[in-house]
């Protein structure tokens, strides 16, 4: 066995334990469909829900292999991890005081950097570096796996109604189409405290492209929000009969 096999086989066995543990964290979804599950190749466009969004879907969500979108530092060294994670995601955006963020990364980044090398982060970048984001996301695709993607603007914390969507997912669709890949893109929406996660019919880059990227950013962020208002009752009922 190479070395390199040793360290994804080492990455798995971690990641299959964190996994155990934060079954114990998050509980197991209701996935509703409004129309047919996530087909391979997708283009998957999700809520965060701080924490909980991401562990959610990658302990219970199982139609089809995906790799998540994230911001870089999370893919980097402990130490990019550890200032991105306590400056960023615990200060800026949950809004803890620093300094509590600070000493509770301690022993928060470190579980988190292994769990992060286990789960094989497709990188973005916010600079030139994004053409790398788009030809791994591509290469994903066309090995018929999904890409999901966290959208929401969480630049002042995370809101149960979204405020807005960064269109990264738009250019990467864009992108695929004029390579002759007209993907799907599925809108869902995981609501934490209904344990519900909530799927869309799908909808084709082909029938987006003639709309600007801030009008289909726009539309599918209050298609999100429209999934977090809507009585589901009779998508659970059908859900049981199937």
């Amino acid at each position: 066995m190479s070395n390199e096999e040793k360290k994804k086989k080492n990455r798995r066995w971690f990641l299959g334990i964190f996994k155990c543990i934060a079954k114990l964290l998050v509980r197991k979804p209701k996935f509703i469909y409004l129309g047919e599950k996530v087909k391979p190749g997708s283009i998957v466009l999700s809520n965060h829900a701080a924490k909980d969004g991401p562990l959610a879907l990658e302990c219970y969500f199982k139609d089809t292999p995906f790799r998540f979108w994230g911001t870089h530092e999370m893919n980097e060294g402990l130490g990019s991890v550890y200032k991105y994670q306590a400056d960023v995601f615990y200060h800026q955006k949950k809004h803890w005081p620093l300094w509590l963020a600070r000493i509770a990364c301690v022993i928060i980044s470190p579980i988190t950097y292994f769990f992060y090398r286990g789960l094989n982060l497709i990188s973005t970048y916010p600079d030139h570096r994004l053409r790398r984001t788009f030809k791994e996301s591509i290469e994903t695709l066309q090995d018929d796996q999904a890409v999901i993607i966290f959208p929401e603007d969480s630049s002042q914390g995370y809101f149960d109604n979204l405020l807005s969507f960064h269109g990264g997912f738009f250019s990467l669709a864009k992108i695929c189409y004029n390579k002759g890949m007209d993907v799907p893109i599925y809108v869902i929406y995981y609501k934490k405290k209904a344990r519900q996660v909530i799927i869309d019919k799908p909808m084709l880059y082909s029938q987006l492209k003639d709309f600007s990227r801030e009008e289909i950013s726009k539309k599918l962020c209050d298609r999100a929000n429209e999934l977090k208002d809507m009585d589901v009752t009779e998508h659970l009922e059908n859900n049981k009969k199937d």
